[in-house]
């Protein structure tokens, strides 16, 4: 399993997996029954869990050429349905670090946001050449260049759209609002000290 993310995100390297139809939402990505786990750790192997067993091995993210592959590439209204922060962990642990599609559904834009993976914008005619490149030669390497906002590969490179905000973000590497929290744990517990209902609580820890 790669490594999560952590710090600044520039770019995304690897191969890419496509997953076609619109509104996929996110008991399809994680179905309901895994929202009981204790921790994220073992989701991966859950994505797209029922999709996958009614394909009998052949969903792409079943498909051998395809395993490592590191962007996602989708359609339109990704993620929408109920706002479970467990879909983007999901793709997260089985591998996926970056997301290319039509639109996405505000609020899983911004859980993949909070776990340091960009979601890319491009038109509907782009991502069907995408997803077909990706289907035709499966062992494509992609290059995801976040301050550019392309994609590249030895086909060619291609122009996408990633919020302004969120591209900052991850470029500055301040996506992470816990870590940032807790690296200003000094100032916090300063300003805990200067609260009077708050003088009961343990400070931070280091």
């Amino acid at each position: 399993m790669n490594k999560l993310p952590k710090g600044a995100i520039t770019t995304i390297r690897g191969k890419a997996i496509a997953i076609k139809g619109n509104d996929i939402d996110t008991d399809r990505i994680i179905p309901a029954r895994f929202l009981k786990c204790v921790s994220f750790d073992d989701l991966g192997g859950q994505v797209f869990a029922d999709d996958r067993k009614e394909q009998n091995g052949s969903h792409p993210f079943d498909l051998k050429a395809l395993q490592g592959a590191s962007i996602l590439i989708v359609n339109g209204n990704f993620g929408c349905g109920s706002s479970r922060e467990h879909a983007p962990q999901a793709l997260m642990r089985w591998g996926i670090r970056a997301l290319i599609g039509e639109s996405f559904a505000e609020i899983f834009y911004g859980n993949c946001l909070a776990l340091g993976i960009p979601c890319a914008i491009s038109t509907q005619k782009e991502i069907k050449e995408l997803q077909d490149s990706v289907m035709q030669t499966p062992s494509l390497e992609w290059t995801l260049d976040i301050k550019k906002e392309q994609i590249i590969s030895t086909c060619g490179t291609r122009n996408l759209r990633i919020d302004q905000g969120a591209q900052e973000m991850l470029i500055k590497g301040n996506w992470d609002a816990t870590s940032e929290l807790l690296d200003q744990k000094e100032d916090l517990n300063q300003a805990r000290a200067r609260l009077p209902y708050l003088n009961n609580f343990k400070a931070i820890e280091s």
